[in-house]
């Protein structure tokens, strides 16, 4: 039996954090890009699948990743200029990180999986990048500069 030691106990509060940003907005705003994606480019033909690639990378991916570190500070207190101080210190690297895994999730996704299964299949490899980005979320609250914040 794996039993978990104090140091290692479950933190409800991102827990929870985590869970009610899945249900209110990632799930959502998935089936609301798979649909609006796939009405915009129909085919699954290769050359539409690498536009809907490209697509997921330069607006969705940039758009979603800033609402998950804003949505996770504020629910963690932080103000908004240590908000956007977050954003200034993670999201270019994260959208780096993200350009490394996410096209092929895309490629498979959007070339053979149909587009009532693709939110399923995307939320599948979301796993892994849940890991990831969960990470960059615990860091440390970013260096805000009184002087530039005003």
């Amino acid at each position: 039996m794996i039993t978990l030691g104090s140091e290692d106990s479950i933190d409800l509060l991102r827990t929870l954090r985590m869970a009610s940003y899945g249900l209110l907005i990632s799930g959502p705003s998935l089936h609301i890009w798979f649909n609006f994606v796939s009405k915009l480019l129909p085919k699954q033909d290769v050359v539409n699948t690498f536009k809907k690639m490209f697509l997921g990378q330069a607006v969705y991916g940039p758009i979603i990743n800033s609402v998950f570190f804003s949505y996770n500070a504020g629910l963690q207190g932080e103000t908004i200029p240590e908000i956007i101080a977050r954003l200034k210190r993670d999201l270019i690297p994260t959208i780096k990180s993200g350009l490394i895994y996410w096209p092929l999730c895309d490629f498979i996704t959007f070339k053979f999986i149909p587009v009532h299964l693709q939110p399923l299949v995307s939320n599948s490899f979301s796993f892994l990048w849940t890991i990831y980005i969960t990470y960059m979320a615990s860091l440390k609250k970013a260096y805000v500069d009184v002087a530039t914040s005003s």
